[in-house]
């Protein structure tokens, strides 16, 4: 998938709170909107290289940029939340990832019941299945960790997934870590124990579970590998 550009070189400077960062711009200081809230600590480190979208058309928008990827060693992190389900609808239309093979798009952002999930696509037979997808961007000595802050969201839209699956209806969780350094995928048991015994339980109940893995770069993302997703508790 394409990079929306231009992207333009700044330092990450500091967080005065979730959503903003003040970035070093071309040798002044601008404030960017930050899409994700999460802690993201390894990564908003003071110098470290970030790129910026420059929010253009938009007056009603308090800040000029948006900060959508960090430099970490020799590789981008995407940050941007909106990224991995513009890439999902994308591989999922083109066929590009392995275990969404036999599966078609109905349609994106559906509503069941008191929740609103990613996609509503159709399995080979016909049958309905809720897909919701999940950004992660914590990766410690190989292992992806999701969420890297309490996320009530991400709970009930486990148990809800878990719901329609004991009603008959297939519905599973895509994890898309922003970056290709991961080798598995584990719940955040130190940060969020409630959402990992809520996808432990999903699981259970048949909720289909899947991580990949995304190169990410100024230019495009491209689709990298599935790996493993351990719900063992620390």
């Amino acid at each position: 998938m394409k990079i929306e550009g231009p992207l333009l070189r700044g330092r990450f400077r500091s967080r005065p709170n979730r959503f903003l960062t003040l970035v070093d711009l071309s040798g002044k200081t601008v404030e960017s909107h930050l899409p994700d809230p999460g802690r993201l600590k390894e990564l908003l480190l003071p110098g470290t290289e970030v790129l910026l979208r420059p929010v253009l058309g938009n007056t009603k928008r308090k800040t000029a940029y948006s900060t959508v990827m960090v430099r970490h060693g020799n590789y981008w992190v995407s940050v941007d939340t909106l990224l991995p389900n513009r890439f999902v609808d994308q591989a999922l239309r083109e066929k590009i990832l392995p275990m969404f093979q036999d599966y078609t798009v109905e349609r994106p952002e559906v509503r069941s019941g008191h929740h609103r999930f990613d996609f509503l696509l159709r399995e080979a037979q016909g049958n309905p299945f809720y897909l919701e997808v999940k950004s992660v961007t914590y990766v410690e000595q190989g292992v992806a960790r999701f969420p890297d802050a309490v996320s009530l969201r991400g709970r009930r839209h486990a148990e809800a997934l878990q719901g329609l699956v004991e009603k008959g209806i297939g519905a599973g969780i895509l994890f898309i870590c922003q970056r290709p350094d991961a080798r598995q995928l584990k719940p955040f048991w130190a940060r969020d124990p409630l959402f990992g015994e809520a996808l432990q339980k999903a699981f259970q109940a048949s909720v289909r579970l899947w991580c990949i893995t995304l190169k990410v770069t100024e230019k495009d993302v491209t689709y990298q590998r599935e790996i493993p997703i351990n719900l063992t508790p620390d």
